[in-house]
């Protein structure tokens, strides 16, 4: 698509002041056909508003560094673009150039009716300025509530070297269908290059998200455009300022004192408390993070009250990042949107820890107040479920379970053996008794630092009170697969045939007759135990699937309470262009807009072929913001629902539980790959400015600042003069 193809692009802000007086309209021009309004200044002339915008003086007063506004919207200053109503300007008052926009304005119109000289069609893109103020902005990418470093599932690593296979699996696939998509784009027949107007959207974007806050402050210097005579103060306006003065000197003073010598001493006792505090957690951090071998599973990835402390640990070490980053912001341009995100995930961790402390108080003083009877009703579900149905389940599989006949002295021999088992362990329970009232107690006491804890140590507590099921679950597993592998074997010897390790396939093999008669004995021997070994390995399954769901319950709770969007559910519901999940361009209906420009007095002599468009935001969905939650429940069914992990029960191989990292992943989204250490804490927190004075306090007394402008549009101070 050629640059100047005859199609002229003006994007208007539908919420700029309109009226049917001329004005100058003014705003970036990426190209002869392609403007961005962000101005239409009334009363001043063309010439004049050029001059004042190559020279700076309507953006003269500027917060920040201008600089800024050229990096990002891509030009060193705005133009002029055209003028609005120039039938209603005097005659002579306008020189038109050919290349302006001409647009006609008025309360009656929706929507301005552009043309130009040079166009021959023309789009009218409609938009609403997103107001910085309010960190609105848009975007042509959805808002990344992670980080960037843990947007992509492929970064994350395991560094213990136990990832599961089935992670590897989906790495390797996702390897291979990134392959696949590079070598059909190599096989494209037809591939359409992006045209100018393509690659300017980008810039265009930040464009309008600049629009609002460099309109007000055009607006606010427009004054300065031509010479105003000069006044002098009235004695009245005299004597106001003289009796203001001496007070607001006094508050000066006073301000200047702190700010000088207490405010410098509390910022630094409070960064060497936070930093003390900081080196504090390093140290618990290496503690949980510690590994006997590069191989071996460190402590935060076998308890999850360790993994629970580990995340607090992690957040209290990025949050003063967090906050010198958004501490940083203010002295950036409003309209600058790089820190929006940070800002969601800031104040959504802080509502997160507070709604966790919250009801963990509840809970805690819930607990702490009942735990006599909360310890005897743990101790009544413990000795129910996990030593006396595990018991009875045992007898009945001693005799003759539904029916089926299984062997008995093999049946005795295995039941005897767990129920001796299951006798130790109750009488460990029986003298660890009294000691559980203590344990729910200190849960409780737990619960002051949040929701999360107490669970989290439930979750440890459940995997230490049901070891023993652990402990049968890999004794019958183990038992029955070396049972399953040697008849396999054995039916290999009946074909003629052996397992080849080294070239890992089955070969032909000649046995002798008395292997055969062996193998023979063997295998009709180890065949008929194999139904009583079969029935004990599914209960201790079943036993074990049960717990590991009952974990996956407390998990998935301490997800949601580390997680949860919360903040950003609250901005999606209040203020849905605080979340940018992308732009859209509709067409409008472009009859109703010409039938009632067809009654209007203020018409052109001729006009070009028009289509309305408007720019409207998409704000980001809520797939999107539970998106790890999906990714964690597609990781679930993946791992417990694959016909790997069915292989492996079916064969009695050992069902591995997903890792915690790899499940929980998303518990980290919030936190970098890599936190921060003491030293670069140190430089962030002294990087930050120096407190200044309030924006109310003034050598001239606030009453002074706050004086009404005279009818010649300048203060009662007599001080400016013509630029």
């Amino acid at each position: 698509m050629p640059e100047h193809d005859g199609l002229m692009r003006v994007f208007w802000p539908t919420d700029i002041a309109t009226s049917d007086l001329p004005g100058v309209i003014v705003g970036w021009r990426n190209s002869g056909l392609d403007v961005v309004v962000v101005a239409v200044l009334d009363h001043v002339d063309p010439k004049s508003v050029e001059g004042a915008l190559k020279a700076g003086i309507l953006l003269r007063g500027a917060p920040h560094d201008l600089d800024r506004i050229e990096r990002l919207c891509g030009h060193s200053s705005m133009h002029v673009l055209g003028v609005t109503n120039p039938e209603s300007a005097p005659e002579g008052k306008f020189i038109i150039e050919p290349s302006w926009v001409l647009a006609t304005t008025g309360p009656s119109l929706r929507v301005p009716k552009v043309k130009c000289q040079v166009a021959s069609s023309v789009q009218t893109i409609s938009f609403e300025r997103p107001i910085p103020n309010r960190m609105q902005y848009i975007s042509l990418d959805p808002m990344a509530l992670a980080l960037a470093d843990k947007g992509d599932p492929s970064l994350l690593s395991v560094s213990d070297g136990s990832d599961a296979e089935d992670e590897k699996q989906e790495r390797r696939h996702r390897q291979k269908r990134r392959q696949l998509v590079d070598k059909l784009k190599l096989h494209s027949v037809v591939k359409h290059a992006p045209s100018m107007k393509d690659k300017a959207l980008s810039r265009i974007v930040n464009q309008v998200n600049w629009a609002w806050e460099l309109e007000h402050l055009m607006q606010k210097n427009v004054s300065l455009i031509g010479t105003r005579p000069k006044r002098t103060l009235s004695v009245s306006e005299r004597v106001v300022e003289q009796a203001t003065t001496m007070r607001d000197d006094a508050i000066l003073w006073v301000w200047d004192k702190i700010i000088f010598y207490v405010f410098p001493i509390v910022r630094r006792i409070f960064i060497l408390t936070l930093v003390s505090h900081r080196a504090a957690a390093e140290i618990f951090l290496m503690i949980l993070e510690w590994r006997l071998r590069p191989s071996s599973p460190a402590l935060k990835d076998i308890s999850a009250t360790a993994q629970q402390i580990e995340i607090r640990l992690q957040q209290f070490c990025y949050w003063p990042m967090q906050y010198v980053k958004l501490r940083l912001r203010k002295n950036d341009w409003a309209s600058v949107t790089t820190s929006h995100p940070d800002y969601i995930r800031f104040y959504n961790s802080l509502w997160l820890v507070a709604n966790d402390v919250i009801i963990g108080i509840a809970i805690g003083s819930y607990i702490i107040d009942n735990a006599g009877w909360v310890a005897d009703q743990i101790g009544l579900l413990l000795r129910q479920y996990t030593v006396e149905a595990l018991h009875s389940s045992i007898e009945w599989l001693m005799g003759w379970p539904a029916g089926l006949k299984l062997n008995k002295e093999l049946a005795l021999f295995l039941g005897d053996l767990f129920l001796w088992v299951i006798e130790y362990w109750s009488s460990c329970i029986t003298t660890l008794q009294p000691l559980l009232p203590h344990i729910i107690w200190f849960i409780g006491f737990s619960s002051f630092a949040g929701a999360s804890m107490p669970i989290a140590m439930f979750s440890d507590l459940v995997s230490i009170l049901t070891i023993h099921i652990y402990s049968f679950y890999l004794a019958s597993a183990r038992i029955y697969h070396w049972q399953l592998t040697i008849l396999l074997s054995l039916f290999q010897l009946f074909r003629g045939k052996k397992y080849n390790v080294l070239r890992n396939r089955v070969d032909s093999c000649d046995y002798d007759l008395d292997q055969l008669l062996v193998g023979t004995i063997l295998f009709t021997l180890l065949f008929f135990l194999l139904p009583t070994v079969v029935v004990f390995y599914l209960n201790f399954a079943v036993a074990r699937m049960a717990i590991i769901s009952l974990k996956a319950v407390f998990d998935t709770m301490l997800s949601c309470l580390n997680h949860f969007p919360l903040f950003a559910l609250m901005l999606r519901v209040k203020d849905p262009r605080r979340l940018p999940g992308g732009i859209r361009f509709e067409l409008r209906d472009t009859q109703d807009r010409l039938k009632l420009d067809s009654n209007s007095s203020i018409a052109f002599s001729s006009h070009p072929p028009t289509s309305v468009i408007y720019l409207k935001p998409i704000p980001l969905s809520f797939t999107a913001m539970f998106h790890q939650y999906f990714q964690m429940g597609n990781r679930i069914r993946k791992h417990y629902l694959s016909p790997r992990v069915l292989f492996c029960l079916i064969t009695g191989r050992f069902v591995p539980p997903i890792h915690r990292k790899v499940l929980y992943s998303l518990q980290y989204s919030m936190l970098p790959a890599k936190r921060a250490d003491i030293i670069q804490m140190w430089d962030a927190l002294n990087s930050l400015p120096a407190k200044k004075r309030p924006l109310g306090i003034y050598p001239y007394g606030k009453q002074f600042i706050n004086m009404p402008s005279l009818p010649n549009g300048r203060r009662a101070n007599g001080r400016r003069g013509a630029p």
